[in-house]
């Protein structure tokens, strides 16, 4: 299968290597010269790293480098089978670009996007034939995230989407099927992680080394919230907030922060420029948590709360199916458990009394519950049914 890429910033790079990794020839395209050479030259030498480390054949990593063609010519792409853009995020421009490719490609050519906040129905109104569009939407780093959300626009054929998820699983990846809403699966489900951990530091109920303790050493989760957002860079987490925020109609669920876009606004992105919720420098001394397991704990399950809500009102929408949303959370953004096993397992019931007690205290729409957790508590339901009633 010969599959072009577009765009050889890290994410275009990194799933050109994925795929010329499985087996296809890949045609990797950017108008810009030295960025194309940069990322072949990235390609390749991670390619004979993984090799040197024994976790690629030799000459699996050799043949890979050889099926990938840079090229900054369109034209190439005719022959191509499937064309992936990993472009910059702007509507005018995918919709513009896939406009002009399908002057080039053959009529039963598939065409995707990496959209992790674009409309992919958006995008597809702009081709003539647009039941061969569909989102692919990857995690970065592309070769290391096993993670794949699958995203048919409402025009895709219907056969597409299985055909796309079965062609991503044979690349070493784990695709989850997500309908065409805002933040697909992981986007959506995750903003809580941050925007409560935001609000209680906002509210000086902790700091941020005791909030990112309490949810790493108590939580189980890999990264605490404020040091996860330093590491993706607030240039790009506050961009995806604001995203989902507006195309949700500006639901106050998913509001963004003023602390965070100041951060934006000031440059501090993070570890990449040194500055975010943390200072970087070399002789900067970093802050101590308090370690209170009881503030701890309380911290814990108010964000697990708002999490397990966001997960389940996913579901009771039909975003994605039950397993999808357990295999998204935990393979996207690496959380220690499920969050539907997560709520059966401390009771939905609970989960349920601290969204309403925060209801009660805030008279805030973000802290709504998700009817379907009051029909599971009415009905004494698990989201994981091992046993017939709730305890």
């Amino acid at each position: 299968m010969i599959i072009g890429i577009i765009g050889s910033g890290a994410m275009g790079a990194g799933i050109a290597q994925v795929v010329a990794t499985a087996g296809h020839t890949v045609h990797l395209l950017d108008q810009n010269a030295e960025a194309l050479q940069r990322a072949s030259l990235s390609i390749e030498a991670s390619l004979r790293k993984l090799a040197e480390k024994g976790k690629l054949p030799l000459a699996t990593a050799e043949a890979a480098i050889t099926r990938l063609h840079p090229t900054s010519d369109i034209q190439q792409f005719t022959d191509c089978e499937l064309v992936l853009e990993a472009v910059v995020e702007d509507l005018a421009v995918k919709q513009q670009l896939f406009q002009q490719l399908e002057s080039i490609v053959t009529a039963d050519c598939v065409l995707a996007t990496n959209t992790s906040s674009l409309s992919v129905t958006s995008i597809a109104a702009a081709c003539q034939r647009p039941e061969r569009f569909i989102g692919i939407h990857f995690f970065n780093p592309a070769p290391l995230m096993q993670l794949v959300e699958v995203i048919p626009a409402i025009q895709t054929r219907e056969e597409l989407a299985t055909e796309v998820r079965d062609l991503v699983e044979s690349w070493g990846k784990l695709p989850v099927l997500a309908k065409d809403t805002p933040g697909f699966i992981v986007n959506r489900v995750a903003r809580p992680y941050y925007g409560e951990a935001i609000r209680i530091l906002e509210e000086g109920i902790a700091d941020i080394a005791t909030i990112d303790w309490a949810l790493t050493e108590l939580g189980g989760f890999r990264m605490g919230p404020f040091t996860l957002m330093d590491f993706i860079g607030h240039d790009v987490n506050y961009r995806v907030t604001e995203s989902v925020f507006t195309a949700f109609f500006y639901d106050p669920r998913y509001k963004p922060s003023f602390t965070q876009k100041r951060l934006f606004e000031a440059g501090y992105y993070g570890r990449k420029v040194g500055h975010g919720f943390y200072n970087y420098a070399p002789e900067a001394i970093q802050p101590e948590p308090k370690r209170d397991e009881a503030l701890g704990n309380v911290l814990v399950n108010r964000v697990l709360a708002m999490l397990i809500n966001e997960a389940a009102d996913a579901l009771a929408l039909n975003i994605a199916s039950r397993d999808d949303l357990e295999l998204a959370m935990t393979k996207g953004v690496n959380y220690p458990k499920g969050l539907l096993a997560w709520a059966d397992e401390l009771g939905i019931a609970d989960v349920l009394d601290t969204l309403d007690n925060l209801y009660a205290e805030y008279h805030e729409d973000r802290y709504r519950a998700s009817p379907l957790l009051r029909r599971m508590v009415r009905d004494r339901q698990h989201f994981f049914p091992t046993t017939s009633t709730l305890t």
